[in-house]
C-alpha cells in the first residue's frame, strides 16, 4: 500500500485510491486539501465506512458503472457534518449523516449535496450503523419491495451468511418467514442460533435438501452467486414465487466470463424470458440500488430514508443485530479489503478514521 506525504490533519484529508486492477495492497494512501463545500453542499467528516463486495469487485474492473481508474473507494459512509455550502441552514452542523455514494467514501472528509443526507441516530454506535447502511436498505428493499415476501412463507436466500445476507435472514425471521439459507459450513451455528435453516452452498444435493423442505418449492429466492445458480434457484420457486438476483459473487474470480456489462445484460435477458413465459405465475428480477436514481430522485431519496430508518429502528430495540466483523483504520484499507474478500468474518468489516 503506497503512501503519499502528509500535511497539516485540520486542513489535508485522507482518502484511499484504487489506481487500477490491482492487488489489495495495490491501494495508495493520498492526502490532499479539506474541499470547501458549494451552495446545496455539506462537508462530512468520517465516523465509519464499510467494506463490501463492490469494492472487491471493482479494483479487479468487473463493477458495472464503475468510473475509470483512478478514483477514491467507499460505497457508504456515517460521519458528522462539519460545515455547509452557502443557502444552507447551519443548523445541519454537528449532525449525524448517513449516505450511500457508490464510490468517494474512503476519505475523511467528503462532500455531499445536502439532500443526499439521511439523519441518523446518535445514540447508535456509527459501526452499527454502517453494518445496515447499505446491506439494510438493500435487504428490506428486496424482502418487503420487490419479493413482498409475508408471514408464514418460505424463502430461500443464498449468501445468508454475508453482509447483506446476515440482515436480510434476521428481517425475514421477524416478519414470521421460514427462511432456509445457504454458506459455508463454518457460519452454520450462527444462522441456526438465528432460527435458520442452513446447507452449505457447494453441497451438490442442495436442491434435493431444499426439496425436502419445501415440497412444492420456496415462495422466493435471494441469490447472490449468479451463473448456474439463477437457473436452480428459478427451479426450486412455488408458484407465484418468485427469484431475486442480488449478485454475481461466482463469477467474480472467473476470468473467462467476459465483459461484466454484458454479462448483466444477459442476466436481464434471461430474467425477462423466465418472467414472460407461462410458468405458473413465476418471475424473475434483478435488484438494481440505484433504481430510479436519475428518473425519480426525489422518491428515490424518500424511499432510502424511509427503509433505513426501519432497520435502524429494528436495531435499535435489538430485534435485529448488526454485527461487525472488525473495525480497521482508514489507512489499513488494504487489510480491510483483504479481510472482507476472506469471508472468514461474521458482519460487516468497518474503516474508521
Amino acid at each position: 500500500m503506497t503512501t503519499t506525504p502528509a500535511t497539516d490533519p485540520t486542513t489535508t484529508l485522507t482518502e484511499i485510491v484504487l489506481p487500477g486492477v490491482v492487488d489489495p495492497d495495490g491501494l495508495i494512501v493520498n492526502h490532499r486539501p479539506v474541499p470547501i463545500p458549494a451552495s446545496g453542499q455539506a462537508l462530512v467528516e468520517l465516523l465509519a465506512s464499510g467494506v463490501s463486495f463492490a469494492e472487491n469487485a471493482m479494483r479487479r474492473g468487473r463493477y458495472p458503472g464503475q468510473p475509470k481508474f483512478p478514483f477514491v473507494l467507499g460505497y457508504d459512509l456515517v460521519g458528522t457534518v462539519t460545515d455547509v455550502g452557502p443557502r444552507i441552514d447551519r443548523s445541519l452542523v454537528g449532525q449525524r449523516v448517513a449516505s450511500v455514494v457508490k464510490t468517494g467514501g474512503w476519505s475523511t472528509h467528503t462532500v455531499h449535496d445536502t439532500r443526499d443526507l439521511i439523519p441518523v441516530p446518535e445514540t447508535l454506535d456509527p459501526a452499527a450503523i454502517e453494518a445496515v447502511l447499505l446491506n439494510g436498505i438493500t435487504a428490506w428493499q428486496m424482502l418487503h419491495r420487490k419479493a413482498h415476501a409475508r408471514a408464514g412463507q418460505t424463502i430461500l436466500v443464498h449468501g445468508a451468511s454475508g453482509g447483506v445476507g446476515t440482515v436480510l435472514v434476521q428481517l425475514a425471521r421477524h416478519a414470521g418467514i421460514r427462511v432456509i439459507g445457504t454458506g459455508s459450513p463454518r457460519h452454520h451455528d450462527a444462522l441456526r442460533a438465528l432460527g435458520i435453516e442452513p446447507f452449505d452452498y457447494r453441497d451438490p444435493a442442495l436442491v434435493d435438501h431444499v426439496r425436502a423442505l419445501a415440497p412444492s418449492g420456496v415462495d422466493a429466492v435471494f441469490d447472490n452467486i449468479g451463473g448456474a445458480s439463477f437457473s436452480r434457484s428459478f427451479a426450486q420457486l412455488a408458484p407465484g414465487g418468485t427469484l431475486i438476483g442480488y449478485g454475481t459473487a461466482g463469477l467474480l474470480d472467473n476470468d473467462d466470463t467476459g465483459n461484466v456489462i454484458l454479462i448483466i445484460a444477459g442476466i436481464l435477458g434471461r430474467f425477462a424470458q423466465w418472467s414472460a413465459l407461462p410458468n405458473h405465475g413465476r418471475s424473475a428480477t434483478f435488484y438494481n440500488f440505484w433504481a430510479g436514481k436519475t428518473t425519480t430522485p426525489a422518491r428515490f431519496r424518500r424511499r432510502l430514508a424511509t427503509d433505513l430508518h426501519h432497520v435502524l429502528d429494528l436495531v435499535a430495540h435489538g430485534q435485529i443485530t448488526a454485527p461487525v466483523a472488525d473495525r480497521i483504520p482508514l489507512r489499513e484499507a488494504s487489510r480491510a479489503l483483504t479481510l472482507a474478500q476472506s469471508g472468514t468474518g461474521r458482519g460487516k468489516v468497518v474503516l474508521v478514521p
